[in-house]
Formats: structure tokens, sequence, C-alpha cells
């Protein structure tokens, strides 16, 4: 790394800790993400202005992935962390191995060979030593569960990560080999979305103390208060080319689709009557206000955007439980926590359920 330039200030917001790790992430319970935005549709001094304003306002965690722009995040984003001169120990970087930057049969999956390869590739791309946390980014059903824990935590012993987590991952159980467990799982969680995160992911944070590392908390744009029945919203997510962005703009014009926009019209109405703020703001901070949520991605295309999602955190302590109830009768969308008894008597609720 070059010489530090810039010492990082965290403004005086709080951190919290990644899952049941000591490592803590980050300012402001928000970090910025590569995802679509940096070496994608964002390259050169744009990407340098969109970290530069983040890190100036308390952001300090910087996600990317190999498979995002075929490499090019981790290579826009690595430049310009060294070009800035930030100091490394003050920075949480990480990345994520599964969809690879090409398509040869070992480039791809949880392999021990590609899990070794790709943390060296990424590495380098990256120009880093190492990174903080390296994410599995979807699970791989044809690699043996104990082969990925192996060769995730030879990663760790080498030194080029201090943590693995996982991605996308559904709930799990895997054999107990004494070595290092995944401190975090990188889902999606947004007010339209929450069967998985809040309730079948349940047993983990209970049991293990795992944290999320939240992306899509604003359900691919659903959750900016745009129409997005709009020439503009329909153009931007036309462009996008991933599997998420075509469902969103399929289900529009269904009853599945029409629904979600009359309960974002109902809870931007709420946000701006009785919160002073936008639903942008209002579905960020219930994301965060989640006490096992460890950070909320966010993505931009623009300084501007970081600066005004960051507007999140005035929000958070505005979220009473009597806002949170007239949220709930507009989602209507809570998952059930009771598992059917199939007619046996019910566990006492102070015992082990």
């Amino acid at each position: 790394m070059s010489a530090v330039k810039y010492e990082f200030d965290p403004k005086n917001m709080p951190f919290r800790r990644l899952g049941p790790s000591g490592l803590r992430v980050p300012a402001s319970v928000f970090s910025l993400g590569g995802w679509l935005t940096l070496g994608g549709t964002v390259v050169g001094d744009p990407v340098k202005k969109i970290i530069k304003v983040a890190y100036e306002n308390g952001i300090n965690m910087f996600d990317t992935a190999e498979g995002y722009a075929k490499g090019r995040s981790e290579v826009e984003m690595g430049r310009v962390i060294r070009e800035l001169g930030y100091r490394r120990t003050d920075m949480v970087i990480t990345t994520k191995l599964f969809f690879g930057t090409r398509s040869g049969p070992n480039d791809t999956g949880l392999s021990r060979k590609h899990i070794i390869e790709g943390t060296q590739a990424s590495l380098d791309r990256l120009g880093l030593d190492y990174v903080d946390v390296i994410f599995a980014h979807r699970p791989d059903y044809s690699t043996p569960m104990d082969e990925i824990v192996r060769a995730f935590n030879y990663v760790i012993e080498k030194g080029w990560a201090f943590y693995w987590a996982t991605s996308e991952w559904s709930a799990h159980v895997a054999d107990k080999l004494n070595l290092i467990p995944p401190i975090a799982e990188q889902c999606q969680h947004h007010m339209l979305h929450r069967e998985r995160p809040e309730k079948e992911y349940a047993p983990l944070y209970k049991k293990y103390s795992i944290g999320t590392t939240v992306w899509s908390a604003l359900a691919s744009g659903l959750l900016t208060g745009k129409v997005p029945t709009t020439t503009a919203f329909q153009k931007t997510h036309a462009s996008l080319p991933t599997p998420t962005s075509s469902k969103t703009l399929k289900s529009l014009d269904e009853e599945e689709g029409l629904a979600k926009i009359r309960k974002v019209q109902e809870l931007t109405k709420l946000a701006e009557t009785e919160l002073g703020c936008s639903v942008t703001h209002l579905a960020l901070a219930w994301v965060a206000k989640n006490p096992n949520t460890s950070t909320v991605i966010l993505g931009a295309s623009k300084p501007e955007q970081v600066v005004d999602n960051l507007k999140a955190l005035e929000v958070i302590p505005k979220l009473t439980p009597d806002i949170l109830d007239k949220i709930e009768e507009i989602l209507q969308n809570k998952p059930a926590q009771i598992i059917s008894t199939f007619g046996r008597p019910a566990l006492d609720s102070y015992g082990r359920l």
C-alpha cells in the first residue's frame, strides 16, 4: 500500500460487530458495495469520487466480488483505495467467490481449487495482501461441505483473509470439524422480502450469532418512492443485466407487483407525514434497525446518492414500537415464527423451543 494520506474519521457514528466476531463494521451501520456500479456502469474518476465521499462520511467497509463486472469491480476499487492513500487497517474490505471471471470448468464454484486460486486472483486484482472477509457467493451443491469449509480455513490460515462468510445460502447444518465457521450471511432483505432473513435464518441468529450484510435493501429500486411504471424507472432497470431486475420489471403489471406498488405508496405517505423523511430513508432505516443486521450495503452511481442514503441514520431512532406497528399494518407480510405442533401440546415458552 502507498503512504497514508488520510486518517479515518468515524464521525461519531455507531459500529456493530460482524456476527459473533470481534470485527467492527462499519461506521454508520452502512457500507458501500460495487454490485452493478463500481467497475461496471461506473468507471474511472467517478469511482474515486463515490468512494471518497463514502469514506469522508464515516463508511469504512467496501464490498465487492470476483463476479462483479467480471473482476473489474475489484480492479477499480483496489486502484482507488491505493490512489486515495487510505490506511489499510482503517478499512474493512470484503469480496466474494463463486461466479469467477471466466467459464473454465474449475473457474467457478467452491471447489478447493477455485477457492484458493480465486482468492489469489481477487487479491491480485485488488492489489491487496489480504481481505477482511471472503464470502462464498452462493452454495455449491456439487462440492462436499467439508471441502468448502477446509478450503476457506486454509485461506484464513495463509493470512489471505481474516474471516469467511456466506451469501444467499439456505439455512444449513454442517458437521463440526473443529474448524473456523462462517461469521455472516450476505442476504437480500427489505420490506417486501422477509421470509428467509427473518424466519429461515432465525435459528442461526440464536444459536451461532450470525450477522447479516444486507444487499438490495431498496428492493431493486421499488422502495425509492419513484413510480415504477415511469419510463425512467423502466429504462434504468431494463439496462441492468440481472435476474433480480428482470423479475422486478416483469412483476410490475401483475397483481403481485401492483400490490407492492400500493404498499410503497402507503409507506411513502407514512414516511413523509409522520417521520419527515423519504420512503428511501425509511426503508434503509427499517433494515438497519433489525438487531441481526450487521451492515446494510449501499449501492451508488454518484456521490450524492451516498450522502442522501446516510440520512437514514436520522430515521433509525424514530422507529418507535408504534411506528413499527404501523409499518406492519401496511406490509402484512411478517413471517410467522411459530412452528406447527401438529396436534401436540405447545412447548413451554420459558423452556428451550
